[in-house]
């Protein structure tokens, strides 16, 4: 069985994104997930002057450990203004200082929502490049509009829950082929 973790990009106790995440990983069939809360880490405002100073952060180095051993990635992107959060932002550069390739050979599936009708869609998009950048391979992606009216604890609306039950597939069947 393949080794998975999952994280959310957000810094919100309160995020519908992470929300999002929690309601996927109860939804596998194939995987069990170990979940990361990004929010636990100490990590600076990536600055040149630091990384010469102190070097990489600790919990950096740790997080960097816990994807190379990992064979995929779940990952729940908030949008902020068209890209990434400025503290997911901030880890990915970080992580990108321990190894340009840090994601290399990882099977990744994407998630987002946003409370508008765009679905954090200019967020998906952004960090599919931003991750094949780096080396991932984007499995599957899936965005949620308008997370109000179409999530809720029970499930999702009926307009989207089989495009999350399709993405969710199309990652688990992509791990463990046939």
């Amino acid at each position: 069985m393949s080794k998975i973790i999952a994280f959310t990009g957000s810094n919100s106790s309160t995020s519908i994104n992470d929300q999002l995440l929690q309601y996927t990983l109860n939804s596998l069939v194939k995987a069990s997930v170990d979940y990361i809360d990004l929010k636990t880490l100490s990590i600076p405002i990536f600055s040149e002057d630091i990384e010469k100073s102190s070097g990489i952060p600790d919990d950096i180095k740790s997080l960097k450990t816990k994807i190379d051993v990992a064979s995929a990635l779940i990952v729940a992107v908030n949008e902020h203004n068209g890209a990434m959060s400025a503290f997911f932002k901030n880890i990915t550069d970080w992580l990108s200082r321990t190894d340009p390739k840090y994601l290399q050979d990882k099977k990744i599936l994407l998630l987002a929502t946003s409370p508008g009708e765009g679905g954090a869609k200019f967020c998906l998009d952004y960090t599919i490049g931003n991750f094949e950048k780096f080396g991932g391979t984007i499995v599957d992606h899936f965005s949620l509009p308008s997370f109000q009216n179409n999530f809720s604890k029970s499930g999702l609306s009926d307009d989207y829950a089989q495009g999350l039950k399709d993405s969710v597939s199309n990652f688990e069947n992509d791990l463990n082929p046939a």
